[in-house]
């Protein structure tokens, strides 16, 4: 690889629902993207802001990628806001399709993304909204509990790809700040840590939800959280699609906007929202070097 210290780096910053992301083209897989400078990056003071690095890469390129070539030609190697890496981000596929199509890589329609939690389909609207194909949630028996200042609350094991915690609610105020992680237990059953979601009802099939997301403390949104949502409130409410034969449809609101996700009776899940990019530049290479 190349490193980025010594050639400018290009960069683009795109958003979903507010869950904004800076996003690294590179083809080829050539650029060095070490912990220390991602972090640098999303630094929302002396770096470009944001929730976490969509490094662009071809399938073909990226040792981790390589097997789901066949399948999709791009790879979204994503990277939370620390610079540790993600299994998958849901609201960072849908950016990341929308910069394919930006780019010109790819037109409306039907596309395919190769990410660590496997390959996920994705059809972009006409009209700007983006469907994200997630895959079928986990449901880990295992029992967990969250708390904050004083007050704990039974939650939900979910993995969407990566892990998730789900507590509902009357008030997510009582979710506090979310600057640090809430605590959990038992630790142990999130050993590379977990995303934690509260939960508010605000009418038949629709919630509200504010999350901490690992690696990147509270943010606008979360894609997969939000799908994670979903399920565990299906659960809750007694409509499962497995066992209803029918498909189920929630919307989610975040602090950045709305996604609705339907889960259909396969298990499959379906997650709508906005996806857009709002500019382009490059770093010089001081910047670079001066970290």
């Amino acid at each position: 690889m190349t490193s980025t210290q010594t050639t400018p780096l290009r960069y683009l910053k795109g958003h979903g629902t507010e869950n904004d992301f800076v996003i690294v083209p590179d083809a080829e897989n050539e650029i060095d993207l070490p912990p220390a400078l991602v972090a640098r990056l999303c630094d929302r003071r002396a770096g470009l802001g944001g929730d976490g690095v969509l490094h662009v890469v071809r399938s073909a390129a990226h040792p981790e990628a390589r097997a789901m070539a066949d399948e999709a030609e791009w790879f979204m190697d994503y990277r939370n806001a620390d610079g540790s890496v993600a299994e998958m981000c849901g609201n960072g596929v849908r950016v990341f399709a929308r910069y394919l199509e930006h780019a010109g890589h790819v037109t409306a329609g039907e596309i395919a993304v190769a990410t660590r939690g496997g390959v996920k389909r994705v059809h972009l609207d006409k009209n700007g909204s983006v469907t994200v194909s997630m895959g079928r949630a986990v449901l880990p028996e295992a029992a967990v509990t969250v708390a904050v200042d004083g007050r704990s609350w039974p939650a939900r094991n979910v993995n969407m790809g990566n892990p998730h915690a789900v507590a509902f609610v009357e008030d997510l105020a009582h979710a506090g700040t979310l600057y640090d992680e809430p605590p959990y237990e038992p630790a142990s059953v999130y050993p590379e840590g977990v995303n934690i979601e509260f939960v508010a009802d605000r009418g038949p099939r629709h919630v509200a939800m504010r999350v901490h997301e690992r690696g990147a403390a509270e943010t606008r949104s979360c894609g997969t959280g939000a799908c994670a949502v979903a399920v565990a409130t299906a659960r809750r409410d007694g409509t499962d699609p497995a066992a209803t034969g029918t498909p189920v449809t929630y919307t989610v609101d975040v602090l950045g906007g709305t996604l609705v996700i339907t889960e259909h009776p396969d298990g499959e899940i379906e997650m709508t929202g906005p996806a857009v990019i709002v500019g382009e530049g490059t770093l010089e290479p001081s910047w670079l070097a001066a970290g």
